[in-house]
């Protein structure tokens, strides 16, 4: 996606754990006619490039048109996976990337434009719900490295935010930023 003064925002789609309390991985949900990793996708489809961090399951999922990687060590946490997927889009131009768990199925692409909106190489901004922030995350490529670092264990992003200013942008008229943490939660909205 490119947005004004041709930023160019890639996205990240962080599916590759093994679903524990789903019981089984959330990226092979059945969802909507689909799986949940195609639905997730689609709100990630107006940036380019678009990477998708695999694990469990792996083998199980369809081609995806995006560029697929799959983490071997998924069982370490979400962090392996953000690592994985930030490194994969170090030789791209984007400026900066808008950072999307799977698990989360009411984020729509109008969620993922706002943040895009705000998109430079230093920027940091997350969606919010009702004051609450949530997912999306746009990162800035100036902060991927430190990022990173911080994301260890079932570590995302959060310790690298919490000490710097990041912009919050609500979000909740135009998505549900709900994680589903089991089949139940599924919505369908």
């Amino acid at each position: 996606m490119a947005v004004s003064g041709g930023t160019r925002v890639a996205g990240l789609l962080l599916a590759a754990g093994g679903g524990s309390r789903f019981g089984m991985p959330k990226a092979l949900a059945p969802f909507r006619g689909g799986l949940l990793v195609s639905h997730a996708l689609r709100a990630l489809a107006e940036c380019k490039p678009v990477v998708v961090v695999l694990g469990a399951g792996a083998e199980k999922v369809p081609p995806l048109p995006a560029t697929v990687v799959v983490n071997k060590v998924w069982t370490t946490g979400m962090g392996s996976s953000l690592r994985l997927g930030l490194a994969a889009l170090t030789d791209t131009d984007a400026d900066a990337v808008v950072v999307l768990p799977v698990d989360t199925p009411g984020i729509t692409t109008a969620a993922v434009a706002r943040l895009a909106a705000l998109a430079a190489p230093d920027a940091l901004a997350r969606a919010s719900y009702a004051g609450v922030p949530g997912h999306p995350v746009l990162i800035g490529r100036a902060h991927w490295a430190g990022v990173a670092e911080l994301a260890v264990g079932d570590t995302g992003a959060r310790p690298y935010l919490a000490g710097r200013p990041v912009v919050d942008v609500a979000c909740a008229d135009v998505a549900d930023g709900a994680d589903a943490d089991r089949p139940d939660e599924l919505r369908s909205t």
